[in-house]
């Protein structure tokens, strides 16, 4: 009974050992930083101090119409972005999943051949393809299709495009990789049973493939909440969250006001992960 005793708080230290320094990555580089931006959320006029008088002016004054209408924008971006993402990379993951052998690993590179270049890179490209001069214009010219240039750029269109293109990998390979761990033979079951086969996906590989699809949602919606650059280059006038602190920051030089902000995406982040935490469960 002793030397069990001993084994067990042996193993007990060797665990602690072994997680300590996780612990540490923990707290010094995430748990202190977000608890500093929290603190400077509760402060005015200037970085926060040890002494200074708690505030929570800086979360009042985001009750503004036009702060409000920044989340707004920024909540109806990611939504577009995420529904247009499922509808896209769904039926894509499927078909990945359900390629034969050969095309998989193909299709596979596909996606995962994007993440080799910087994001910046591609957008720009984009860009290029869009511009009133450029090849799209172009083609369509040629094609008889339009006699006059399209102004793709400048337009929510065109952020939406460059969102969707940026993230749509986040949905895809999610959802591929439920439809791969799925049983289809409860799919021929249900065919066997008279079940339609829109019938069958509904009540069968939609329920079965639910958690991918829930995972896809968040990895695209919590980062295009973020994600404001994207905008700036493809020029459409939106004014995001991001854009508010960055300009906060660089700008105004408002570190509390741009924290507080940064709080309420934190926020925000989390309830879409605890809402996905509980609809798993």
């Amino acid at each position: 009974m002793a030397r069990k005793n001993t084994l067990q708080a042996h193993e007990r230290r060797t665990r602690a050992l072994m997680t300590a320094p996780m612990a540490a990555f923990g707290v010094l580089l995430v748990a202190l930083p977000l608890i500093y931006v929290l603190c400077t959320s509760l402060v005015t006029g200037g970085k926060f101090q040890f002494g200074m008088p708690l505030t929570l002016a800086n979360y009042k004054a985001l009750l503004r119409e036009d702060y409000l209408k920044v989340f707004a924008n920024s909540l109806q971006l990611a939504f577009f972005t995420t529904v247009i993402s499922l509808l896209v990379g769904y039926p894509f993951g499927y078909c990945m999943a359900r390629a034969p052998r050969k095309w998989k690993a193909l299709l596979m590179m596909l996606v995962i051949i994007p993440f080799w270049t910087s994001a910046l890179v591609r957008i720009y490209g984009w860009k290029i393809l869009l511009q009133a001069n450029g090849p799209v214009n172009g083609v369509l010219r040629s094609l008889g299709l339009i006699q006059k240039n399209i102004k793709f750029l400048g337009s929510y269109g065109s952020v939406l495009l460059a969102m969707v293109y940026c993230l749509i990998s986040f949905m895809i390979l999610p959802c591929h990789n439920a439809v791969d761990k799925m049983d289809f033979t409860l799919v021929e079951a249900s065919r066997d049973l008279g079940a339609s086969p829109v019938r069958a996906f509904l009540t069968v590989t939609l329920p079965l493939t639910m958690p991918g699809i829930l995972a896809g949602c968040v990895l695209v919606f919590v980062p295009s909440v973020g994600l404001f650059y994207l905008s700036d280059i493809m020029g459409g006038g939106l004014v995001l969250v991001g854009n508010l602190i960055q300009t906060q920051l660089m700008n105004a030089h408002n570190w509390p006001f741009a924290a507080a902000l940064s709080v309420v995406l934190l926020v925000l982040t989390v309830a879409v992960i605890t809402a996905r935490q509980k609809k798993k469960a």
